[in-house]
């Protein structure tokens, strides 16, 4: 039996994806992101100088934090304060990596971009949302570090996007929610840049295991989901144009 989709989407449809710019104050770039239920607010914030491995060095960094609010489940979560949980801890990597990968820190000097990728509301996705989103962001910042003359050139040297897809009745689907999520029997999280090179791909068999042909279909059906993010975030990004010394 073919699984159908909750909300009526067909397997390479993503849901409905939103950037809403400038949604906070005072952060350079802010947005807020929603693919389907899922929404991350996503900030990012400059400051002078460097991580000391990079001190004297000329070269900017880029880290970034990822958080889940208590109420962004149906089940109230425990605010993670002096420690955080492994599953934290990777995916506020990811993000760091991923967006990383679209910096040239030599354009940016000896400061530091920290990335807050705050989930308010989580239906699964919510990492890939949070990189989705954080780029926008990110863009935001650098194009407001350039029109006050902090920035002589903007270092951005790539764009990031990245999407959910699993295998549901053995059938890959793309952009999975909290049901397709806990259902499938194999889930992946996919990064991908511009040009479709793949930035980083995290997957598993949740039980049982899959064949090369159902990777390659997994990888395409995010391939097109990813081409279809990308549009979404330079139709966000007003002066993109100036903005992207990107070929």
């Amino acid at each position: 039996m073919a699984w159908q989709r909750p909300d009526g989407r067909i397997p390479y449809e993503l849901r409905p994806i939103s950037f809403h710019p400038s949604f906070t104050r005072f952060a350079p770039g802010s947005v807020l992101a929603r693919c389907g239920d899922t929404q991350v607010l996503c900030t990012v914030s400059v400051n002078k100088g460097v991580p000391k491995f990079l001190e004297g060095t000329g070269k900017g960094w880029l880290t970034a934090e990822y958080r889940m609010l208590p109420s962004a489940t149906q089940k109230r979560q425990e605010r993670e304060l002096l420690k955080l949980s492994g599953r934290t801890q990777e995916i506020q990597r990811l993000i760091g990596r991923s967006l990383r990968a679209a910096v040239d820190f030599e354009a940016l000097g000896e400061r530091t971009l920290t990335v807050d990728a705050d989930v308010l509301q989580a239906d699964a996705g919510t990492r890939t949302t949070a990189i989705t989103g954080s780029f926008v962001a990110l863009a935001h910042a650098i194009s407001k570090l350039l029109q006050e003359g902090v920035l002589e050139r903007s270092p951005l040297c790539g764009q990031v996007a990245a999407v959910s897809v699993g295998l549901l009745e053995g059938e890959p689907f793309l952009d999975l929610n909290y049901i397709e999520d806990v259902a499938a029997t194999v889930d992946f999280n996919v990064v991908m840049n511009q040009h479709l090179g793949i930035i980083e791909v995290q997957g598993t068999a949740e039980e049982g295991s899959f064949s090369r042909t159902q990777l390659d279909q997994l990888l395409d059906v995010a391939q097109k989901g990813i081409q279809e993010l990308l549009i979404a975030q330079r139709e966000a990004i007003p002066d993109w144009e100036r903005l992207f010394a990107i070929d």
